[in-house]
């Protein structure tokens, strides 16, 4: 298998130059496009072969005529396939939640040393999330929130003994093939469990069936 097809999309030309030239060193990542907003990074993808386009984008949030957030949306939904990881200076919760919803696979401050973006790339690629530190602080302080909730059997979630199986091992960061051995079943089966859970709960990608469960109590 040749290196994960990378792009970045920031409006800042030092700051995106510096990110590629920093991630050189890493033979296994390649950077195939750059963009300084997200209608040219549109632009571009509509414009590469399919065995060019890449496999994970590096997303800015604030960029001109197009933001990261809207660009999300677009390429979560045009692109299924592509991973995307918001680079931001933003650390306000609320971009955090609001970008794991919509499609985003991992959330980096850009304060991230090239050792994490790399660790990140390579986690969304092979397991289709990546949470740090940040994202996992504020999962557990959207857990406490919720706790403090008065429970309504209305609105309890129901899931059988493999579902919550599969929630869980996915938390913990298995691969679909190392669930699928733990539960002796096929990866075919583990996968089509995560895409009715994913449906179920309105969750755009791995990530935010992660997010979800999380949040929402389903997983001890």
């Amino acid at each position: 298998m040749g290196p994960i097809k990378v792009a970045i999309a920031d409006d800042h030309k030092i700051f995106r130059k510096g990110v590629i030239l920093s991630l050189r060193p890493y033979t296994n990542l390649k950077f195939v496009l750059e963009a300084e907003n997200g209608q040219e990074l549109i632009d571009q993808l509509a414009a590469t072969a399919d065995e060019n386009k890449p496999e994970v984008i590096l997303m800015d949030l604030r960029m001109p005529q197009k933001d990261g957030i809207e660009t999300t949306k677009y390429v979560a939904k045009q692109y299924p396939g592509i991973h995307i990881i918001a680079l931001t200076m933003y650390e306000d919760e609320r971009f955090v939640s609001h970008m794991m919803e919509i499609g985003a696979n991992g959330y980096l401050l850009k304060s991230a040393d090239p050792g994490e973006i790399k660790k990140a790339i390579m986690e969304v690629k092979l397991k289709g999330y990546y949470l740090n530190n940040f994202v996992n602080r504020i999962l557990l302080k959207k857990s406490h929130a919720r706790q403090k909730v008065v429970p309504s059997l209305n609105n309890e979630v129901t899931l059988t003994e493999r579902e919550r199986d599969v929630i869980k091992y996915i938390c913990m960061e298995f691969t679909a093939q190392e669930i699928a051995q733990k539960l002796e079943v096929s990866p075919r089966t583990v996968e089509a469990i995560k895409d009715r859970l994913m449906e179920r709960f309105g969750a755009k990608n791995t990530a935010g069936l992660v997010f979800y469960a999380v949040k929402n109590n389903l997983i001890d």
